[in-house]
């Protein structure tokens, strides 16, 4: 599917092949319905084990065994539910699934508010033993992790209210959603190919047109239409701050970043030690905009002129099939286990390829412990980006695999810091691929720029929205309010100040920090950056290593949840405790900047 489609088709007009089989979380939404009930059923056994939970490791392991089913049922109804909202969220249909398990979740989580504070008031030494028992061997890493949480954990009924609540608490996130991808109506923008749609999904297309006057409309009635929800917008991200803020304090946190990185282990010097080491090398970035103002022979460099290829000359169509082949070839060195099973899911039914009209816009990978490692995409043979996007998605996938099959359900889910390093190790290896067998030097130009240009998005942009989710916090936390000026006048900041002297913005362009998905999860998108930096360095690592620094990383892909995830990448060859690695990857962009330079 390429960009030069009029139209985009309905869902019912994509072929079966070109979409996932949920087949294997559930056959039909019927049989999710009759999971959902078993799941009523089981919630309503919850409260046999009251009581019961200090009395013997066989009780309590009686009752993690119930918990554990529990929540398998519980995740497999979860990611049906959201996958199939997510294939068209106009779906009143889906939409009504993920409601009736939110409710049903929200209940099991109210009935089970005893359970926590119950195991933390077990006597540290009765613990103690209990954590030495076979019994428990499955879920000493589970306790462990809980035990840990303890100066967090309110009483029972104080947890009661909160998993009561919990069900209103996305509302904010639910809601830009739907506005975003549902109501909001981009238009069309004409191009000599006629008037072509415009949305999430193909606006990254029409910015990589060579033709100035196409990028600038994209991108002003794209952003048109944010400003004419602006205010909306801004309403529902203060709400989602306010959210972060408030849970942090009744959790007894200092702030809503440390409540975010607590779970991980990570210090806030982690954080802090990004931000300042990137903020150090922002001249490697202003360098490139430079050349990009240069290369593209303009007075002023647009908001609207980042994405066009420098190598505009150099056409590439990849379909799926071909994407396919390239990444496995690329992703070789992971060995024969690795890429066979991803190139056999990709040519199979883990991936929804393409745009239909309704869809969640991007990409995402879903992988649960009894399903296959799904993968959404909104896939353009066009746009060598989504090659990229592809190798990225696969590398979660593949890293949910190994999770899931080396690991206890209780402890396989691995956090998102981890995540980040598996898909961006997976875009390094397919980079080099690429560049090494460029034909001719155009292609390896062009290479090079969309690697620089992804590059940036992860490590930089990333860490810019980092630093904007830091002070929209602080600011939240200091008692200022978050309104439309605030919010704006604090991002464009951030923007002087990352794209420097040699861009200049339109008055739209600081409403671009209201349109970003993952800011509805607090804290989250400093992993993309720190994730980049650790799989550079991983990459490096395998590519000149052996079969040991293989085995090394393999590690790190079964290692799941069962370490915090600093740990977990130590056990792989990085530390990413201290600023060297966001350092070297730092300068590593600045050397792609001067190679490009060199060939333009």
């Amino acid at each position: 599917m390429t960009a030069s489609k009029k139209t985009i088709p309905l869902r019912s007009e994509i072929n079966d092949e070109n979409k996932w089989d949920l087949s294997s979380l559930y056959t039909d939404d019927t049989a999710w319905e009759q999971g959902l009930s078993q799941y009523a059923g089981e919630t309503e056994k919850i409260p046999y084990y009251r009581g019961t939970l200090g009395s013997s490791a066989e009780a309590l392991g009686d009752y993690l065994d119930f918990f554990r089913d529990l929540g398998l049922l519980g995740e497999r109804l979860a990611y049906y539910s959201e996958l199939r909202e997510t294939e068209d969220e106009g779906s009143d249909a889906a939409r009504a699934m993920t409601g009736k398990f939110a409710m049903a979740y929200a209940k099991k989580n109210a009935a089970l508010s005893w359970a926590v504070p119950e195991i933390q008031a077990i006597p540290d030494g009765d613990m103690a033993d209990f954590l030495a028992h076979p019994r428990i061997n499955e879920y000493v890493v589970y306790l462990n992790k809980l035990l840990r949480d303890k100066p967090h954990i309110l009483s029972d009924k104080e947890e009661r209210i909160l998993a009561i609540h919990a069900e209103g608490e996305d509302t904010a996130n639910q809601a830009f959603s739907v506005l975003t991808n549902v109501d909001m109506d981009f238009g069309t923008i004409e191009t000599k190919d006629g008037a072509l749609p415009l949305s999430q999904s193909t606006l990254i297309v029409f910015l990589e047109n060579p033709d100035r006057a196409i990028r600038r409309n994209a991108y002003k009635a794209f952003y048109g239409c944010f400003k004419a929800h602006k205010t909306t917008l801004a309403a529902l991200y203060s709400g989602a701050v306010k959210q972060d803020v408030i849970r942090a304090r009744i959790r007894n946190f200092p702030s809503a970043r440390a409540a975010a990185l607590f779970p991980d282990n990570v210090s806030e010097a982690v954080y802090d030690n990004l931000v300042s080491t990137v903020n150090n090398n922002l001249g490697f970035l202003h360098r490139y905009y430079g050349l990009r103002k240069k290369a593209l022979k303009l007075d002023e460099l647009r908001h609207y002129d980042l994405h066009v290829p420098l190598a505009a000359d150099v056409k590439k169509t990849i379909n799926w099939e071909e994407a396919v082949e390239i990444v496995s070839t690329a992703l070789a060195p992971l060995g024969d286990e690795y890429v066979s099973v991803l190139r056999d899911g990709l040519l199979g039914r883990w991936a929804d390829r393409y745009e239909n009209k309704g869809k969640r816009s991007g990409a995402f990978s879903a992988g649960s412990y009894v399903g296959d490692p799904y993968i959404l995409m909104n896939y353009k043979d066009d746009s060598i980006r989504d090659l990229f996007t592809l190798a990225h998605e696969g590398g979660h996938s593949m890293h949910s695999w190994y999770s899931a099959r080396s690991n206890p359900f209780m402890h396989y889910d691995y956090t998102i810091f981890e995540a980040e390093v598996a898909s961006t190790f997976n875009e390094e290896l397919l980079f080099r691929y690429l560049k090494n067998t460029a034909g001719t030097q155009a292609l390896k130009r062009f290479v090079i720029n969309k690697r620089i240009d992804d590059f940036l998005s992860t490590l930089y942009r990333q860490t810019m929205f980092a630093e904007f989710e830091m002070r929209s916090h602080d600011l939240e936390e200091a008692g200022t309010p978050l309104t439309l000026e605030v919010l704006r006048g604090e991002y464009r900041k951030l923007l002087e100040k990352y794209f420097g002297p040699d861009m200049h913005f339109e008055e739209e362009s600081d409403l671009e920090g209201l349109r970003i998905p993952h800011f509805y999860r607090a804290f989250y998108v400093y992993k993309y950056a720190t994730g980049i930096s650790a799989s550079y360095a991983l990459a490096l690592r395998v590519l000149s290593g052996g079969e040991n620094e293989r085995r090394d990383y393999y590690k790190f892909l079964k290692s799941g949840g069962s370490r915090y995830p600093i740990d977990a990448l130590k056990t792989a060859g990085v530390d990413i405790s201290g600023p060297a690695p966001v350092e070297a990857a730092c300068k590593a962009f600045g050397r792609l900047v001067e190679e490009l330079e060199n060939l333009l």
